[in-house]
């Protein structure tokens, strides 16, 4: 039997559930909110282990078995926002505060470069100001000049000014997370000011594209109030964005938070055990992500640290069911214990060349390969570059006549 004839007959269950007859291997499918929501929410291991197949076919076609690395660098836990589920917001007390020298940041990134990981992804709490950007701005070109590297940018809401700073620098991705579609769900997670809203968040995303970064978004599943009917949505949202890279994993409980508190109090209300939440958690995790490789193909979906926060296995586990990026830590084991996001974090007292082994271990155990030294470029951000440029060519050509 064929390679393509086996992979039918293993993603049959899911073909039928989609009333076909069968699924080309790696075929992209169109599904609407209510599809993406019974499938999220469906029981039959045979139609969950099909979609989970398929969406590896998917990741095949577009990836061609390749994982690339993003090394991490948390260079400063200074933050001026108050979201309500993270462990370094402004009022968290007993964080210890830190920011990384410039010296400092590029002793990280030319370790990431002899390493040959192609790009490394530059993270902090959320901060405005010139001297910041200057510095980012210093930074990013000093990377740029004596490296091979990609640099992604996770460092919030900025005006539009700054993110054309920082791409005029040579910063070529931003992470810049929705949390969620849903405006009402977004407002019961962060304060309930001009600081945190979601249409300001949405305003960057759409700057960030605009302006020609590869754009990464993502959300939190799990959360409190949160329904399979939201998570449908975000999916579609996505697809509908356009964006070029996802970053989903699962909401993890952080002591001392608003949300932290939402969440124990659903767990009572419910009488939930919180290993249960947390399983359930992973799951929706890894279908979220399975369902986003199947619907939108060609984009870079994270197999995100906190998925082994749950299970010791986890980021495995999500290579096999679509995700193709993985993100090494390089902070400092002495200052990764103050970039603590959630509780139980792992991988807190690795140095990075012991994440790096451990990494490479988890990519073979995932039957997958590292593209060393690449950057790893969504395919999808070319494709959406030619269409937009195909549409202002056409436009142009159409005044002309």
């Amino acid at each position: 039997m064929s390679l393509i004839s086996a992979l039918s007959r293993r993603t049959r269950p899911l073909a039928a559930y989609l009333g076909r007859d069968w699924l080309e291997a790696g075929e992209v499918v169109a599904l609407d909110a209510p599809q993406l929501e019974s499938l999220l929410v469906e029981k039959d291991p045979r139609v969950v282990r099909a979609l989970y197949v398929h969406a590896d076919s998917v990741c095949e076609r577009f990836c061609k078995g390749k994982v690339h690395f993003r090394g991490l660098i948390e260079f400063s836990n200074v933050c001026r926002k108050n979201c309500g589920y993270c462990g370094i917001r402004k009022r968290m007390a007993n964080v210890k505060r830190y920011a990384m020298s410039k010296d400092e940041i590029l002793k990280l990134a030319r370790w990431a470069d002899d390493q040959r990981y192609g790009s490394i992804m530059m993270q902090s709490g959320e901060l405005l100001g010139e001297e910041r950007l200057r510095f980012l701005c210093d930074v990013i070109r000093t990377i740029r000049r004596e490296t091979d590297l990609g640099v992604a940018l996770s460092v919030g809401e900025l005006p539009n000014a700054h993110y054309r700073a920082l791409k005029d620098a040579g910063a070529h991705r931003y992470l810049l997370r929705i949390e969620t579609s849903n405006p009402e769900l977004y407002a019961r997670i962060h304060p309930r000011d001009d600081l945190h809203r979601w249409e300001t968040r949405y305003h960057c995303i759409k700057q960030l594209q605009k302006l020609g970064f590869q754009v990464g978004t993502g959300v939190m599943i799990g959360l409190p109030t949160q329904t399979a009917s939201d998570l449908a949505r975000d999916l579609v949202w996505f697809r509908d964005e356009d964006v070029d890279m996802i970053g989903m994993g699962p909401y993890v409980y952080e002591p001392n938070t608003p949300v932290g508190d939402m969440w124990l109090e659903d767990l009572r209300d419910k009488g939930i055990d919180r290993d249960a939440r947390k399983a359930e958690a992973f799951e929706l995790s890894t279908r979220m992500t399975a369902l986003a490789r199947l619907t939108m193909g060609d984009v870079n979906i994270a197999a995100t640290t906190a998925l082994q926060a749950i299970r010791p296995d986890g980021r495995e586990i999500a290579l096999r069911r679509g995700a193709n990026i993985l993100m090494p830590i390089l902070t400092p084991p002495e200052t990764r214990e103050h970039y603590q996001l959630y509780e139980g974090k792992p991988c807190l007292d690795e140095t990075a060349t012991q994440c790096r082994s451990c990494l490479k271990l988890r990519v073979r155990i995932a039957g997958k390969e590292i593209g060393w030294g690449e950057w790893g470029d969504p395919v999808h951000y070319h494709h959406r570059n030619r269409n937009a440029a195909d549409e202002k060519n056409t436009a142009t050509s159409r005044l002309l006549l």
